[in-house]
C-alpha cells in the first residue's frame, strides 16, 4: 500500500467536508456539456460584453483567490478556459464547494460566456458542480515535465501537464484513422488474424513464448502478420491489410519497443513497385492531413512538404529516390558485396568475428552498421540479396537479388516490402536453406509447413508491404524517441511515487 503523505491527508479532509455538505466528491453524470474548444469557438467580438449561456467541465489547472471571487482555469482535451466564480453569483453552497476545490479536481460550470476587463475569455459561473476530487497533488510545474521517467511511467500525468504529449497522442490516432481510410478508399479490406501462433514466422526475430494449459501446448506471440494474411490471398481476398500488435523479444531503445504496432498490406496481381507507389502516396497524404490539422509544415521548391526532422528540414517531394542495396553498400562501405576478403576485414573493424559466419550475414551486418545510419532519405533501398529474403520473389534478370525494398527516413527503416514469393516448391527449399547460424530460439528456425501447404493451393502474384506505425509517427511528428509515440512503453519496474518534496499547488 502506498503511503499517505500530508498533501493527500489534506485532500481527504476536504473530501469528507464535501460529503458532510451532501456533495458527492466523485460526482455524477454531467449531461449537455460543451467542449472547451467548442465554447471558445462560439465567441465573436460583436457579442459585446456578454455572450450565450454555456456548460463546461474539466480538470482544474490553476486557481487564483481574490477575496469573494476565485478564478479557475479548467482544461479538457480540446483546450483551457477561465472560470469566474463569485460568492454572490453562485450562492453560499456553491461558494463553499468552490473553496474546497484543489488543483487536479474535476468541476463543472453553468454560466455565461464573456470577457473580463483584461480581455480574457471567461465563463462567468452561475452554478458550480463538483465532479471528482483528486487525492494526489500534481507534480510541481518544472519538476513534473522534466522528469522523463515520470512521464513514461505515469503517462496520465504527462497527458495532463504536458500539452505536447496529449497533442502527440491525438495526432497518432488521427494518423492511424487516415491510414485506414486511405486503404479502404483503394479497395482494401481490414482483417484480424491470430496473435498466438504455433510457429513464429514472417520475420527473423526472437519471439515471446507462452503456454496454453488446456492443450498443453507452447505458443508464440506473433512477430509478424505476414503468413496469415497471405493465406487470405490464397483464399481469394485480393486486397487485405491488418493494423496489429506484434511482439519481439529483443532490446529496448529510442527506436525499438518489444511490443509495437505494424501495418501489413497485400495486393494481388501487384509487385514491389506498386508497393512503392502506395507507400509514397500514403505518407504524402498523411503529411497533407497533418498540415491541414495545423502542424507547422512548409512547402519545398519542388512542391512537397518539408519535414522538420533533425538539424534541417527533409524534402518529402515525390518521387522519392530508388537506390539498389549493392550500390549503397559500395558507396558507404567502400567495397563490393562480392569481395569476401574485404568483407571479413570490414567485419573485424565493427567487432564482428567473421569466422564461421555466412557471407550474407556479414554483408547485412555491415549494411546495418555502416550504411543505414547515413540514409537520411526519403530513399527506397531496392533489390536486396536474395539470401536475406526467403519470402520474396527473385528478380527475373538476376536471381541473386530479391524484389524487395526498404524505405529509410532519417536513418530509420520505416517500411519493408516484397514482390511476394508464390512458388511453393522454391519457398519450401528456401525455408530449409535459410540463413546459416540462425539460433533455434529465434523465429523461422522451424519451417511453417501449413503456410507451404497454403501456397500449394495457389497464391496469385502479389505485392506486400509492412510499415512500423510507431516509427512512422515518430518521423511524421519530428520526434526522436519511440517512447514519445507509445502511450505505455515497456520500462524496467520502479517505485510508483514521485518525489513529494517537489510537488506543490502550482498556479499558472
Amino acid at each position: 500500500m502506498q503511503p499517505v503523505d500530508k498533501y493527500e491527508q489534506d485532500r481527504r479532509a476536504k473530501l469528507e467536508k464535501l460529503a458532510a455538505m451532501g456533495v458527492d466528491p466523485f460526482g455524477h453524470r454531467f449531461p449537455n456539456r460543451q467542449s472547451i474548444g467548442e465554447v471558445r469557438a462560439i465567441w465573436r467580438d460583436e457579442l459585446g460584453d456578454e455572450g450565450p449561456s454555456v456548460r463546461v467541465a474539466g480538470r482544474v489547472m490553476a486557481r487564483r483567490d481574490m477575496g469573494r471571487v476565485t478564478f479557475f482555469d479548467i482544461q479538457d482535451w480540446t483546450g483551457r478556459i477561465q472560470l469566474f466564480v463569485g460568492k454572490k453569483q453562485v450562492g453560499e453552497q456553491g461558494w463553499a464547494v468552490a473553496k474546497l476545490v484543489d488543483l487536479g479536481d474535476f468541476i463543472g460550470c453553468d454560466g455565461r460566456l464573456g470577457k473580463t476587463k483584461t480581455g480574457e475569455l471567461t465563463v462567468f459561473a452561475e452554478a458550480v458542480h463538483f465532479l471528482c476530487k483528486s487525492l494526489r497533488t500534481p507534480p510541481a510545474k518544472w519538476h513534473g515535465l522534466r522528469d522523463v521517467e515520470l512521464r513514461y511511467r505515469q503517462r496520465y500525468l504527462d497527458l495532463i501537464y504536458n500539452p505536447a504529449a496529449l497533442r502527440t497522442a491525438l495526432q497518432r490516432t488521427k494518423i492511424v484513422s487516415r491510414i485506414r481510410s486511405f486503404l479502404n478508399g483503394r479497395g482494401f479490406v481490414e482483417v484480424e488474424t491470430p496473435t498466438l501462433h504455433l510457429i513464429a514466422g514472417g520475420a527473423a526475430a526472437r519471439p515471446f513464448i507462452t503456454h496454453h494449459n488446456a492443450l498443453d501446448l507452447d505458443l508464440y506471440l506473433r512477430i509478424a502478420l505476414e503468413l496469415h494474411l497471405k493465406r487470405l490471398l490464397v483464399g481469394g481476398i485480393e486486397r487485405v491489410y491488418e493494423l496489429g500488435r506484434v511482439f519481439r523479444n529483443e532490446g529496448i531503445s529510442t527506436k525499438h519497443n518489444p511490443e509495437f504496432t505494424m501495418l501489413e498490406v497485400y495486393q494481388a496481381y501487384a509487385d514491389y513497385t506498386d508497393m512503392m507507389e502506395l507507400t509514397e502516396s500514403l505518407i504524402c497524404e498523411l503529411l497533407d492531413m497533418l498540415a491541414a490539422e495545423g502542424m507547422a509544415l512548409e512547402r519545398s521548391a519542388r512542391g512537397g512538404w518539408l519535414l522538420p526532422l533533425g538539424t534541417e528540414p527533409m524534402d518529402m517531394s515525390r518521387p522519392w529516390p530508388r537506390k539498389s542495396y549493392a550500390e549503397l553498400f559500395a558507396e558507404h562501405v567502400g567495397i563490393s558485396i562480392d569481395d569476401l576478403d574485404g568483407l571479413r576485414h570490414k567485419a573485424r573493424q565493427i567487432e564482428l568475428d567473421p569466422e564461421g559466419v555466412h557471407p550474407d550475414v556479414i554483408v547485412h551486418k555491415l549494411f546495418e552498421e555502416l550504411v543505414e545510419p547515413r540514409l537520411r532519405g526519403p530513399v527506397f533501398v531496392i533489390d536486396y540479396p536474395a539470401a536475406l529474403c526467403p519470402l520474396a520473389r527473385r528478380k527475373r534478370s538476376d536471381p541473386r537479388w530479391a524484389e524487395r525494398f526498404e524505405l529509410f527516413v532519417g536513418g530509420m527503416e520505416i517500411a519493408n516490402a516484397y514482390s511476394e514469393l508464390n512458388d511453393p516448391l522454391l519457398q519450401e527449399e528456401l525455408f530449409r536453406q535459410q540463413l546459416a547460424g540462425l539460433p533455434e530460439e529465434e523465429s523461422m528456425a522451424r519451417m511453417d509447413e501449413e503456410f507451404v501447404l497454403a501456397l500449394k493451393t495457389g497464391m496469385p502474384p502479389a505485392g506486400g508491404l509492412g510499415i512500423g506505425i510507431d516509427r512512422l509517427v515518430m518521423v511524421l511528428l519530428g520526434l526522436s524517441s519511440i517512447r514519445d509515440v507509445i502511450l505505455f512503453p515497456l520500462l524496467r519496474p520502479r517505485g510508483l511515487q514521485y518525489d513529494v518534496s517537489a510537488v506543490g499547488e502550482v498556479e499558472s
